[in-house]
């Protein structure tokens, strides 16, 4: 009974080790071990204000990099990031980090050059995304900017509420949000007022379309 009993525990434990191969023997293949990249985290905010600073005071703006502001800002959703050129604000939504530093990168540049832009025309209107932006861009390291970001950050449609008209040339305005300042149309007052604002061209409130109930 001694002798079995040993043989039955060989038995177990024989599975526990893994005999060296042979010579000629055939080995398996064992697949390298993937290590997960860490993820990437936010700059600090001081990181990009430095690095828009620098970016600005190369192209001679430099009363601009002295007022500029930068948040991240927690509420965007499908935008990437906000400028604000009349207090020289930017906003960068943190989703930019599952994007990577060259996506933040960029964003920060495409902002960045609202702000030169109409920091060169002064009081006078532009188009925010027309040929002052374009060379901003430019000058800033952007070539051949889109107007707008194609990433895939979560839609969110509202439906505009607000509507209004250019009383000169007829253009219509859809807005989610009311128009809280004087804005005139920028086509009307590049036409007749060298791009300056035009209270004649300023635009007025209709009444929002009546709903068609066949479509």
């Amino acid at each position: 009974m001694k002798k079995t009993s040993h043989l039955l525990q060989f038995d177990f434990l024989s599975p526990l080790f893994t005999p060296e191969p042979q010579m000629g023997e055939q080995q398996p293949e064992i697949a390298p071990i993937q290590e997960t990249p860490p993820p990437f985290l936010l700059p600090q905010i001081e990181e990009l204000r430095e690095l828009s600073t620098r970016l600005l005071h190369s192209v001679g703006a430099n009363a601009l990099a002295g007022r500029m502001t930068l948040r991240w800002n927690p509420r965007l959703r499908n935008t990437a990031g906000m400028a604000y050129p009349g207090r020289a604000l930017i906003t960068l939504n943190p989703r930019l980090a599952q994007f990577g530093p060259e996506e933040i990168d960029r964003t920060l540049r495409h902002e960045l050059a609202h702000l030169l832009a109409q920091d060169r025309a002064g009081k006078r209107r532009i188009d925010p995304h027309g040929k002052e932006w374009k060379l901003a861009c430019r000058d800033l390291g952007l070539v051949d900017e889109k107007r707008t970001h194609d990433l895939p950050l979560p839609r969110h449609k509202q439906q505009p509420r607000h509507f209004y008209r250019c009383p000169s040339c007829g253009l219509e305005l859809k807005r989610v949000k009311p128009l809280r300042k004087q804005s005139a149309c920028a086509v009307c007052c590049r036409a007749h007022s060298s791009g300056r604002f035009d209270i004649r061209f300023r635009f007025v409130r209709m009444a929002p379309p009546a709903f068609n109930a066949d479509h």
